[in-house]
This record gives structure tokens, sequence and C-alpha cells, in this order.
């Protein structure tokens, strides 16, 4: 798996004395129970802790990502993680503040839990003190009956305390409502802090803090039931500095998943990272210490034309997702596109990759150059790409296009797909046909 690549080179920052203040400096605690308690926990004898996963798509996105390197910088302090996928609650789904969720079946869900599990895994070491382990809630929850859990479960909650939880109460505010399924969620939610508590002795739970209210759920029942305080962590949601919710472009998720979001479009995504963002990003999703970060921030202040910190964040991360080979490959795509390396020696996937995240035509090889710029919005006319190619600005796979009655005839690379650019960055893909 690509991120196990990392694992032994990955260690917490030696500037800090202890995990809660590289969390607090690199901006993961949002909301938490006490701090000072949470600070001397973590600075003792290992604690098991745990992040849980719902399987509500067939891969993880940036968000979740968070919360997995969350997962691997407390198993790297030395406390010991458990990954939990929801067999029982991907069934349910949390409550969001727009409508309700489509109920999967259940054959998906089981199909979704090993997909994601394959995807966390390879970010926990399973070896060693420290172990980590996957479970999955369906393990408790399939053999509960109803009444079980109204009487062992239910009965510890309080319906008034319920409703106010943000994600409920935003829903019973709109047009929507909330069905009776995604209310009892938090109970579900609960239960598995509960149960991991009494399975493993499990006293810390992390998630994002729009979960806030479900975290608490599990801290709340195991106050009641065992009478102990375990803790929580809510880490923030991240946000572009202009106020947009990160990991969206034009309405897509950027997942994990390479079939869903390819290596090339991955990296391409940090790459473009904006100066305001770009060390916030480093901090949350790198292992780069805190002398290393602070360097790149120079480097954004005096030299922010170079973007070394945002090819910085983008090669650590596509590495840590897609593993160092991929990463290797997507770079040197980047460079071959805009003439700095060779395109015919790109693998076919990567330059597929490539050149369909660029304005893109399907066309025949006999084709002239410059109906192909007009065809790929290059240009706005014919006459303007002639005077495009006349003026030497016109590059077909990185060459100079010199005869303006030149054709897109033997120019297919592999996938037959080529690369038209119109001077220094500008870029167009071909299919030929």
């Amino acid at each position: 798996m690509p991120a196990s690549e990392n694992l032994s080179a990955q260690r917490n920052d030696p500037t800090f004395p202890d995990v809660w203040e590289e969390l607090v400096w690199r901006g993961l605690v949002h909301v938490s129970t006490d701090a000072d308690s949470l600070k001397a926990l973590l600075a003792g004898p290992p604690i098991v802790y745990y992040c849980g996963f719902d399987p509500t798509a067939p891969s993880l996105h940036l968000g979740n990502l968070v919360q997995i390197l969350v997962l691997r910088r407390l198993q790297l302090a030395g406390h010991r993680p458990l990954g939990l996928v929801g067999g029982s609650t991907g069934l349910i789904g949390d409550p969001r503040p727009s409508a309700e969720r489509t109920l999967n079946d259940r054959q998906t869900v089981a199909d979704w839990v090993g997909r994601l599990r394959g995807q966390i895994e390879p970010f926990l070491s399973f070896e060693g003190d420290n172990a980590a382990r996957m479970v999955n809630n369906l393990d408790w929850t399939a053999p509960l009956s109803a009444i079980d859990f109204l009487r062992e479960i239910g009965k510890h909650f309080r319906v008034g305390t319920m409703l106010k939880k943000d994600a409920v109460a935003a829903r019973l505010n709109s047009d929507a409502g909330i069905s009776y399924t995604e209310f009892s969620y938090q109970l579900l939610q609960g239960m598995d802090f509960l149960e991991l508590y009494r399975q493993y002795g499990c006293v810390l739970q992390t998630g994002g803090s729009d979960q806030w209210g479900n975290l608490t759920s599990g801290t709340d029942l195991i106050h009641r039931v065992e009478g102990v305080s375990v803790h929580a962590i809510g880490t923030p949601l991240i946000t572009n500095s202009d106020g947009t919710k990160f990991g969206k472009s034009e309405g897509n998720a950027i997942w994990l998943d390479a079939e869903m979001c390819s290596p090339y479009r991955f990296y391409q995504f940090w790459l473009n990272t904006d100066d305001a963002d770009v060390i916030t990003r480093l901090k949350v999703f790198t292992f780069l210490t805190r002398a290393d970060i602070e360097a790149l921030e120079q480097q954004v202040r005096d030299e922010p034309f170079r973007r070394e910190a945002q090819r910085t964040l983008a090669r650590e991360v596509t590495a840590l997702v897609h593993g160092s080979a991929a990463t290797d490959a997507v770079i040197a795509a980047s460079e071959a596109l805009f003439g700095q390396g060779d395109l015919a020696s790109l693998d076919a996937a990567t330059l597929a990759a490539a050149v369909d995240e660029l304005p893109h035509a399907e066309l025949a090889p006999t084709t002239p150059v410059a109906q192909a710029l007009v065809e790929t919005g290059l240009t706005s006319s014919l006459s303007e790409a002639r005077r495009a190619i006349a003026q030497g600005g016109v590059y077909l796979n990185n060459a100079k296009v010199d005869d303006e009655a030149a054709t897109l005839d033997g120019a297919a690379l592999a996938g037959g797909r080529a690369v038209l650019r119109r001077g220094k960055k500008t870029l167009a893909g071909i299919l030929l046909g």
C-alpha cells in the first residue's frame, strides 16, 4: 500500500515535548474536553484511542485524511489506535444539515467497508507495542435486539439534550425535518465509544468538529454508565482563506481512491494551493517539522513566485496517499507538459490523467494543427491560429510547429493522446480518433 512506504520515515516533531503541543501548533484542536487533562493524558503512558469512518461512499476524501493523519500522529507518540469503519452506522448515516441521506443497501455498505479499510490501514502500523487494530461496529450492533438497544443504551440519553445537537437542530429548523433513523445516529456512535472502552480500554475519540455532538454522546454515555471520564478532540473543518469549502473543485470532492481522483489531479490540487493557505496545509497534512515549515513560510514571504511551499506540499501529500513512484510519475508529467521533459516517456495512465485535466477535444489525425488550436480553444479563429504558428508560439508534443499546413498525423502518444501548447503555459489535450 502506498502510504506504508513512508511510515518508517515519519516521526513526530522533536521540537515539541509532547504530542498535545504539536497538535495545537498544527491547528488540529478546534474543540476538546478538558485541555489540561488531555495534555497530561497524552504525555503519560500509552492510551487507546479511536476515530470512526462511515462507508457512505466508496472512498474517503481529504476531510477524512485529516483524521487519518491525527491517528498516525498519536501512534507515532506511542499511543494505540483503533480504526473503526462503521458497518452499522454506514447503514444509517449521520445527519447532514441539509437533507436526509439515501440509504445504501447492505451489500454496498459491506463492500465500501472493505475499500475504506484498505485506505486507512496503510497509514497505521500493526506491529510493536502500540500496534493498531481495525474494528467494525457491525460486530457488536448486529447481535443487539431493538429492545436490548433501547433498554441498555436508549435509557441513558435525554431527548432534550439530543435535540440541542447542532446537526439535529439544523434539520429540525429546515423544511426537510429529520427522521427517527438519523435522529438515533448519535446513540449508535455513543454506543461505539462505550463498547470500545469496555473491550479495549479506549479513552479518547477524535473526529471533525462538525461531529462534536456525536463525540460527546460517547463521553456522556460512558460517564453515565461506567462513572468515568473519557475524552474527545474535534479537529477544525478545513476551509480556504476566502471562506470557501476546502477539497471541493466544481462540486467534486478530492477522493483518496486513485480511480476516483487520479494521482495527477490529486497532485495538481495541492500544487494550486493559494499562498494564504499553503502553510496551514503543510501543518495539517504533512509530517514536516516546525523548522522545515517555518523555512517554507519564509520562502512564501520572500520568493512567492518560486512556489516552493506548494511543490513541497503537493509532493509530500501525494507520496503519502499514492506512494513515491506515482508521485514521481505525476511530477514528470507536470514538467513534460510544459516542455521540461519527454512526453513520449510517460506511461499511458499518467498521460491520460494529465491530458484529461486540460481543455481537450477529440480530433482526427488529418486535422490541421491550426484547426486544432481553434477546436481546443487555444485560439478564437483560424487566422489567429495561423499567426500564432507563424510567430513560433505553437508546440505539438513540445515540438515547435513551423508549418501552417501541418496536421496532427503522427502525433499520437501513449493512449492515442497528444498535447498542444500555445506559448509557455497555455495547454490543451487532444484525443486522436
